[in-house]
């Protein structure tokens, strides 16, 4: 009996220590989720929400992805505001083909299960370039507040991107992230602000955090202009939207926008005439653009086509 107990107690030490093993092995590994299939990736890309998530696609039999996998895998442990995953691309070959990969290493980068960038080859500094690109600057990342929609301030082309009136220290670029900083006018209280994207996107509402006195309040809004309005055109020209707004709502609450009539943007310009203080200075702390990608959408529609088997046959 004594013997049977004894090697009982032995089992089960053994038992806990391949236990805390698995754990450990895990725990080292928990930086990196690795997909199973499709279905995995996007309830991953579901519950990352807004974060940013980076996608390493991957082969067994690739060199440079195992030269790069120990610097993905570091990685993981310093940028934790972001997910990071690793799909083997002949085990998961329907998410693979998806997302069009045909070399590999492939990073892609998601921000609320959109595509928003993406690179190939083993490159560890323009990888983590491209991360410190993403996961931006200041703050922890917020929800947009409108399920379904995104900020859009990811897909701005930065290089086409300007802003007339403003303050040298206090440049358009201060209000596009909510880590301090903030956008002030220079010779008067007006601004035109000219945003343009790298792709198609839908707009949705607005996010605007100001001080109450010196805050935006009429506010008229153009897109897909072929150039930068000057002010007397912006003063005079047919908007797309007018908005009074309140210095309630300067607080950063959505701003409706009237979806049907932004569809289609490739730039966006927002002419500020005046403030509520009826001061020569304003301010705005943090501007949200909130939308989505048209290629989002109409992925979502081709897959749901593509998933009714039989359809089209016969």
């Amino acid at each position: 009996m004594y013997v049977h107990t004894h090697a009982h107690e032995i089992f089960m030490i053994l038992k806990l220590f391949d236990k805390n093993s698995e754990i450990k092995k895990m725990a080292t590994s928990s930086g990196v989720v690795k997909i199973t299939d499709e279905a995995h990736f996007q309830s991953q890309l579901g519950n990352a929400g807004p974060k940013l998530v980076v996608v390493d696609f991957t082969a067994s039999w690739c060199g440079p992805c195992k030269r790069i996998a120990p610097f993905f895998e570091e990685m993981s442990t310093r940028y934790t505001r972001a997910v990071f995953l690793k799909v083997d691309v002949d085990e998961c070959q329907e998410t693979a083909a998806a997302n069009k990969i045909t070399a590999m290493p492939t990073f892609v980068f998601f921000r609320n299960k959109t595509k928003i960038d993406q690179m190939s080859g083993a490159d560890t500094n323009a990888l983590e370039e491209k991360v410190k690109q993403h996961i931006g600057e200041g703050g922890e990342e917020e929800d947009s507040g409108v399920k379904g929609y995104m900020d859009l301030n990811t897909f701005l082309e930065k290089n086409a991107c300007e802003c007339l009136n403003e303050d040298d220290d206090h440049p358009y670029t201060h209000c596009l992230t909510s880590g301090g900083g903030f956008l002030q006018s220079d010779c008067d209280e007006q601004l035109i602000l000219s945003l343009s994207y790298n792709q198609n996107v839908k707009l949705h509402s607005l996010k605007i955090k100001a001080p109450k006195d010196k805050g935006p309040k009429t506010v008229r809004i153009f897109i897909n202009q072929p150039r930068t309005l000057d002010f007397d055109g912006a003063d005079s020209m047919v908007s797309t939207q007018d908005l009074s707004l309140t210095s309630d709502q300067m607080d950063g609450g959505i701003i409706p926008l009237k979806f049907v009539k932004f569809q289609n943007v490739q730039n966006v310009q927002f002419f500020i005439k005046d403030n509520h203080g009826g001061e020569d200075v304003t301010q705005i702390d943090h501007l949200s653009v909130i939308g989505t990608p048209i290629s989002t959408t109409n992925m979502n529609e081709f897959k749901r086509v593509a998933g009714k088997k039989g359809e089209s046959d016969g």
